[in-house]
């Protein structure tokens, strides 16, 4: 007898906002699936329903993850194809997803990425700082140890991308003016793919300005240049600003 095929699991981003960036390929991949593990089940009840699909499922959020994760493995291994979805956004990414893949990988289960819906890359392109090379930091430590991460970031040279609440948001601009300059660029977008999307650019110090007079609502992306990147800019600055003295001081010769 042909013993039966373990089955895969199935990581599924699901919109950030927008319900129209859903993939056809994520709908058929969650409809196929013999379970759905979700983060908040109330949550996603809503998405499923909307694009009518009808699996079962089951909670699985950073609270209860190293509890489930051994029956999950199983199920896999005796044939189940499973699927991983977030409230919103790509699965692992600032949410749960680390862990189950880390251990189904570890046991040679297939693990299967959607490539999809994330907040992170649309901010940084939207941004207008360079993204040829960046990194992503996720959410800062709310209290201990916030700091040193800042301070250990002060000489990053690539562009830095950052997730934080909007009740933070005035607080870690603060932070960033004090650890990077009030001069290094930064953009801050708001509601990505939804109907009030916003992007706020400009130094620290500007963008620090709107929004302690315009209160700052919605899920966070903060995209800040890199150290190298400001360098650049100043020399230009200053490059230009030697141009514009020399065209002055060649018309008063005229």
């Amino acid at each position: 007898m042909e013993a039966k095929r373990q089955g895969i699991l199935s990581i599924v981003p699901t919109p950030v906002g927008n319900l129209e960036d859903m993939t056809l390929r994520a709908v058929r991949t969650l409809k196929e699936a013999d379970l759905i593990l979700a983060e908040d089940t109330r949550t996603s009840s809503v998405l499923l329903q909307h694009f009518d699909i009808h699996a079962k499922l089951l909670s699985h959020h950073k609270f209860n993850e190293h509890e489930t994760v051994g029956m999950i493995k199983e199920k896999i291994l005796a044939g189940a194809n499973i699927a991983l979805i977030s409230d919103a956004g790509t699965p692992g990414i600032s949410d749960p997803g680390f862990l189950l893949a880390r251990e189904c990988a570890a046991e040679g289960i297939e693990v299967m990425t959607l490539p999809g819906p994330t907040a992170c890359i649309p901010a940084l392109v939207s941004s207008g700082l360079p993204c040829d090379r960046f990194c992503f930091e996720g959410f800062l430590p709310q209290k201990k140890g916030r700091l040193s991460v800042l301070s250990s970031l002060s000489a990053e040279q690539r562009t830095m991308i950052f997730y934080e609440s909007p009740y933070r948001l005035v607080k870690t601009l603060e932070q960033f003016a004090e650890v990077f300059g009030p001069d290094r660029e930064c953009s801050v977008a708001r509601e990505i793919s939804k109907i009030h999307e916003q992007h706020v650019r400009g130094t620290v110090s500007e963008v620090l300005s709107h929004f302690r007079e315009v209160e700052p609502k919605g899920e966070i992306v903060i995209v800040v240049s890199g150290a190298r990147q400001q360098a650049r800019g100043e020399h230009k600055n200053k490059y230009r600003e030697m141009g514009e003295r020399r065209g002055d001081e060649s018309s008063e010769e005229e």
